[in-house]
């Protein structure tokens, strides 16, 4: 795509790298609208209510009512709150939710080893690392600027808890960048090719390896609950001890907009286990060289299906865990971060270097 858009020249290479980015933008913010209302149905179904089926039919456009309201209301700033940075952390916090997904590869290429990506960087693993990294500091200026104990408490519950996964994280990526031999995330969905039984998450290719990337895939799942504040782990929204956490003073459109920032972030985690785990736009079934050489575009649209599909699943897996797991302590949190699921992924890592170092498996 690089190639292609340089092609155009300097005047209509840029404009085509801003519409891609509009158009990617415009989607993921109406996915978001969606998938906001698909975890308040799911949250409903648990507890054999309805939940929004008011505005529009079904309560389709609820989310978007939602939007109206917040983006109507006045704005509220504490007297004694730091007003610009009281107003910088939200839009930080959504900007870069929005940033990290410029790496993502959503569907396949119409041409060998392409994929649909914003920007296919060769160390997009390292992108998202830094991208995320930086997301904890609109938290914490959210809380300090607030200029209120409760915010401020549940800004550092946020931060902890944040590095704290993070380490898990990185961990269980380094393993899948052992088996690919590539921070590039469009070549390692490439190395997923072949269906269900090459997807990291399984490993059949590398049997024995699945006895230990399918506990990774299980410690991945979990740390996104941690690193996104998802209950059972969502000690810095703590309603019954916080009253809302880092934004508890916060409304109207900063509030939206930390919002919006959470659920991009957790979609964004849907994706990345995707990408890393599930074989991303593969299907469970390969589809024949001969097929995806002579249907490019039939291949890429299924490709996007697949992964379009993937997430969601995993979504429905958020939201049913925050019906049915009860909440952490603070303690068990920092318990199962630094004591359990660190010395787990870093044996890991030991396993999947010596495997690969042994027998020279990288794709």
């Amino acid at each position: 795509m690089s190639n292609y858009v340089e092609s155009l020249g300097q005047f209509w290479g840029p404009l085509l790298v801003l519409g891609q980015i509009a158009l990617f933008t415009l989607v993921l913010l109406l996915s978001i609208a969606f998938l906001l209302l698909l975890d308040r149905k799911v949250w409903a179904a648990v507890m054999m209510r309805k939940g929004p089926n008011v505005v529009g039919p079904f309560g389709l456009m609820q989310s978007f009512a939602d939007f109206g309201k917040f983006l109507l209301k006045e704005i509220v700033i504490p007297a004694g709150a730091n007003k610009t940075v009281f107003l910088i952390a939200p839009i930080l916090t959504c900007t870069l939710a929005f940033a990290a997904w410029a790496a993502i590869p959503v569907a396949p290429g119409t041409a060998s080893g392409t994929s649909w990506v914003i920007s296919n960087l060769n160390v997009g693993v390292l992108y998202l690392f830094a991208i995320s990294s930086l997301g904890v500091y609109g938290i914490i200026m959210g809380g300090w600027a607030s200029n209120s104990k409760y915010p401020f408490l549940g800004a550092l519950r946020s931060a902890a808890q944040m590095v704290s996964y993070e380490v898990s994280i990185g961990f269980v990526i380094v393993t899948v960048i052992l088996l690919v031999g590539s921070m590039n995330l469009t070549d390692i969905v490439n190395a997923q090719e072949g269906g269900i039984w090459t997807w990291h998450a399984f490993s059949f290719q590398h049997f024995p390896l699945i006895i230990v990337m399918f506990p990774m895939f299980i410690i991945f799942f979990v740390s996104a609950l941690a690193e996104t504040n998802r209950p059972p782990f969502d000690l810095p929204e703590a309603e019954s001890e916080l009253v809302a956490g880092y934004q508890v003073e916060y409304g109207s459109t900063p509030y939206l907009l930390f919002m919006l920032g959470e659920y991009l972030n957790i979609v964004l985690m849907c994706a990345l286990m995707t990408i890393l785990f599930l074989g991303g736009w593969h299907g469970p079934f390969a589809l024949g060289e001969e097929f995806v050489r002579d249907h490019p575009f039939v291949n890429a649209f299924a490709g996007l299906f697949w992964f379009m599909f993937k997430i969601l699943f995993l979504f429905i897996m958020f939201a049913m865990v925050k019906a049915i797991v009860p909440r952490y302590r603070y303690d068990q949190l920092m318990r199962l971060g630094w004591k359990i699921f660190l010395p787990t992924s870093l044996v890991a890592v030991l396993i999947v270097s010596g495997y690969v170092a042994y027998l020279g498996v990288q794709s």
